[in-house]
């Protein structure tokens, strides 16, 4: 793939990101728009992949707090959104080759996240080519040639299954300029034995393989509590509005209860992730959010749909209110991020001296490396902790 060295700036005139999928009229409006990455996850569900499935729930946030970090050349970031896929499983429409779209391109990361608590496994065919295939041609993939857009498929068994040649499925991804990633779940050499190792044939990407009963080294730290408080804290600056606003505030609280429960590893990268921004995104029912994509819509909100508290505050005193409280977030969201990286360095030191017991690569560590190395191919940079 032909890699233009353009700057972010060059390209936020052209207003790449749109919130068209999470909310309504604040989408169009006067921001011009910074670059864009662009994520599809394709998981296996058949009956084998509990393990990566398990490790998807919890590899979302790592991924996301990675891209969050990228940063242009001068310095600005993109923005961040996430598109789900499922393959495999044997109750879905025979005639799409037992794909389905769970998720389209979003920031809503707490609807991605419930899906991804919500999948189980089932048996069926695996055709990589089709899902690869479907998830290029339903996605609204920017047409910018120097934006990171890319694919990670994950599963077993042979590349090659189904009516859909996967030469087709990459030739289409070299088109829009999608970079797919292929992990096999098991031993390398097998993957190549089944054809994973697809290299430039399908977007210049990147085979690895995983173990999928492997685990990220749970490490306690003496900053795991102060996120946790952080993060109580950060929930307390979104006010909710619209018919969703409410319900939508309740399920961040439980996504956290989720991640948390899955391991605390888990939830602390969410914490993480909720502290960037340009990644984690909640303008279609959170008010801060929307009016920092349009100042005007504090005047446009149904009052009616606002916490009681709000509902018969003058413009004047509800702007002045969601200026506090977007205050408060980033002064929140900036010592979640300087707490994080104090956590990091503790983690990375633990791990150091627990190298001889790694028991083999995750989906953590092998999304984490592609990610890394594929951002610079578009004039990206992310710091190392």
């Amino acid at each position: 793939m032909k890699v233009l060295f353009a700057s972010c700036a060059a390209v936020a005139a052209f207003g790449l990101f749109s919130f068209s999928n999470l909310k309504p009229s604040v989408a169009n409006h006067q921001k011009a728009e910074p670059k864009k990455i662009q994520v599809a996850i394709l998981l296996d569900v058949s009956n084998s992949m509990d393990g990566l499935i398990e490790q998807a729930k919890a590899q979302l946030w790592n991924m996301v707090t990675t891209l969050g970090k990228a940063q242009c050349t001068d310095k600005s970031v993109p923005n961040v959104e996430v598109a789900l896929y499922e393959y495999g499983r044997s109750s879905n429409d025979v005639t799409k080759g037992y794909v389905k779209q769970l998720s389209t391109f979003t920031q809503d990361l707490d609807s991605v996240s419930k899906i991804l608590f919500g999948l189980t496994t089932n048996g069926g065919d695996e055709y990589c080519g089709q899902v690869i295939y479907t998830s290029i041609d339903e996605l609204k993939w920017n047409a910018a040639k120097d934006e990171y857009k890319v694919i990670f498929i994950a599963g077993n068994e042979d590349f090659l299954q189904g009516n859909m040649l996967y030469t087709t499925a990459c030739a289409k991804a070299k088109e829009k300029g999608v970079i797919v990633n292929t992990i096999y779940c098991g031993d390398r050499m097998q993957g190549i034995k089944e054809h994973w190792n697809l290299l430039n044939e399908c977007g210049n990407g990147s085979f690895t393989n995983i173990n999928t009963d492997a685990r990220e080294i749970e490490i306690p730290t003496p900053y795991d509590s102060t996120l946790i408080v952080l993060n109580y804290k950060l929930n307390g600056t979104y006010i909710g509005y619209g018919s969703m606003g409410l319900a939508n505030s309740i399920r961040q609280q439980e996504v956290d209860k989720m991640n948390f429960s899955a391991s605390n590893g888990a939830g602390l990268q969410r914490v993480n992730a909720k502290a960037m921004s340009n990644a984690y995104n909640n303008a279609s029912w959170d008010l801060v959010d929307a009016v920092q994509a349009d100042s005007s819509y504090i005047s446009k909100v149904d009052r009616k749909t606002l916490p009681d508290s709000l509902k018969n505050k003058t413009t004047k005193e509800l702007r002045l209110y969601v200026q506090q409280k977007t205050a408060e977030r980033n002064a929140i969201q900036q010592q979640i991020i300087n707490t994080n990286a104090d956590r990091s360095k503790y983690i990375a030191a633990e791990k150091a001296k627990a190298a001889a017991n790694n028991n083999g690569q995750t989906l953590e560590s092998a999304v984490e490396t592609a990610i890394r190395e594929q951002v610079k191919r578009f004039n990206m940079q992310i710091p190392k902790e």
